[in-house]
């Protein structure tokens, strides 16, 4: 049995403008795929600047998104491969 170590990349990129914080997040595979998660947070005007939470928030909601993306994606794939293989 041969064990096989992969690498794969998240790069998180994150937009402040005054109370809205926006991330993406982009899965680099080692093939160079690319699949991209989105996500946001606001700050409410009642509420302290602590722009670290607004960072947290939308990356961690970016990152949500990007699991999902990723799942729609080995769904399709699973779809698509499913059943026997075909004889060569």
């Amino acid at each position: 049995m041969t064990v096989q170590t992969k690498r794969w990349s998240v790069q998180i990129y994150l937009t402040e403008d005054d109370d809205n914080t926006r991330a993406r997040a982009v899965l680099t595979t080692r093939d160079t795929s690319h699949i991209t998660g989105h996500g946001s947070a606001r700050r409410n005007p009642v509420d302290r600047s602590v722009p670290e939470i607004g960072d947290e928030l939308a990356a961690s909601r970016a990152l949500e998104d990007l699991a999902i993306r990723m799942h729609d994606v080995a769904s399709d794939d699973i779809v698509q491969l499913a059943g026997p293989a075909r004889p060569v």
